[in-house]
């Protein structure tokens, strides 16, 4: 037995002696990472011309946010355990390959119903690629080099959150929505080529289950950050799916004046992620803490203070800051309380947990755009992420950040 373990490390792409980082496959996984959250991000830019093309209400387009994320909570928990035993190689081709589809039918699109097709496929290229993309960065590279690994992975994420919502928006009124789309469609494209040639193979490895699902969700770190999670980012994402809205409604900015904004609000993300890794390093609670209450804040000076152009466009981008210290702080945080051979399982459940707080979030906020206007959506955005915030900041200090810290055994 000890002979056959042996030969599959062998044939595998890394072992813990590994002193060639392969740098150029965690690049395709950031390409990989950069297509995917631009696809979800684009409707919160498009959401106006969208409901209107396709003949429905903005409350019922940002359900098209919605399906993604359900789709997306379902695909993180179930991709380790369907695709066990094959190639991750292979699997991270075919997740990659929704994208470019999902664009497709999405750039297509004459329904409601042929929308949320398209972006229910989006849902499991991304929550089938976010679960995965952690354990597989550790299988890439040597353990020293695991935490720059994954801060290149993030900035697919940063790029994606400055790119997305100013340039979808921007392109979308220009060239009109369906044709952003079609540009992600050749995002993807691209990406699945660099990952063909990137990509080494991957041996399958473990035997995720349900078992192990329910094994991690017994330990209270572990529902710990997954509670902190829901509540936060459902916050977030009721008031900025809708901020498009709000911006529109309130301060009553102009199409180009919106892309300004929404390139304010990316930058912030892109410079909140830098300033949010930095008090990781610390502390990934205090990193939570940090971008859960600033994003209360602001959600607060735009009731107060939004029908001033300027007062809108300081706070969404300060939004935008604090929004971008939150994916590394909890990611961080889960990757420090599970072992290693539970990464794939703990990645589902922490995609799981980000999709039904996006889920939660769109839904919520949608419901009050149609019943109170988009200013309800920004006022249950604070109101959420405050709580959220407190409740980590007050719970987080009984429960250590780090594996094998000092608690009991079986504590964490």
């Amino acid at each position: 037995m000890s002979q056959t373990l042996s030969a599959a490390l062998d044939d595998d792409v890394r072992d813990d002696s590994r002193d060639r980082p392969a740098w150029a496959a965690i690049a395709s996984l950031t390409l990989g990472v950069f297509g995917l959250v631009t696809a979800e991000f684009l409707p919160a830019s498009l959401l106006t011309p969208m409901a209107v093309d396709v003949g429905v209400s903005v409350g019922a387009a940002g359900q098209a946010v919605t399906a993604t994320a359900v789709i997306g909570a379902i695909a993180g928990l179930a991709t380790a355990i369907v695709t066990r035993g094959i190639d991750r190689r292979l699997v991270i081709w075919v997740l990659t390959s929704t994208l470019i589809v999902s664009s497709v039918l999405a750039a297509l699109a004459e329904s409601l119903a042929m929308l949320l097709f398209a972006r229910v496929l989006l849902g499991i290229g991304l929550g089938g690629f976010w679960s995965m993309v952690a354990a597989i960065a550790m299988r890439l590279v040597p353990p020293a080099a695991l935490p720059k690994a994954m801060s290149l992975i993030f900035a697919g994420v940063s790029l994606a959150t400055v790119s997305a919502a100013p340039v979808g928006a921007y392109l979308g009124d220009l060239l009109g929505w369906r044709a952003v789309f079609w540009l992600s469609a050749l995002v993807g494209v691209v990406t699945l080529l660099v990952q063909m040639v990137a990509l080494p193979r991957l041996p399958a490895r473990g035997a995720a289950d349900v078992g192990t699902l329910l094994s991690l969700l017994r330990r209270p770190s572990v529902t710990l950050v997954l509670g902190g999670v829901v509540v936060v980012i459902s916050g977030h994402f009721a008031g900025f799916t809708y901020v498009r809205p709000f911006l529109e409604q309130v301060p009553r900015l102009s199409v180009e004046a919106i892309s300004l904004v929404l390139l304010a609000f990316g930058i912030g993300g892109f410079l909140g992620n830098l300033a949010g890794g930095a008090i990781t390093a610390r502390s990934a609670k205090a990193s939570v803490v940090f971008g859960a209450t600033l994003v209360a804040a602001m959600a607060a000076s735009l009731l107060l203070f939004g029908t001033s152009a300027i007062a809108a466009g300081v706070a969404v981008g300060i939004w935008g800051f604090a929004f971008g210290a939150l994916p590394v702080g909890f990611q961080t945080w889960m990757v420090r309380v599970v072992p290693e051979e539970e990464a794939e399982s703990a990645g589902g459940l922490i995609v799981a947990a980000f999709q039904i707080a996006i889920a939660s979030g769109a839904i919520f906020g949608g419901l009050l755009v149609e019943g109170v206007g988009a200013s309800g959506a920004v006022a249950y955005a604070g109101v959420a992420t405050l709580v959220g915030g407190l409740g980590v900041l007050c719970l987080g200090s009984r429960s250590p950040e780090r594996l094998g810290s000092a608690a009991p055994a079986g504590a964490h």
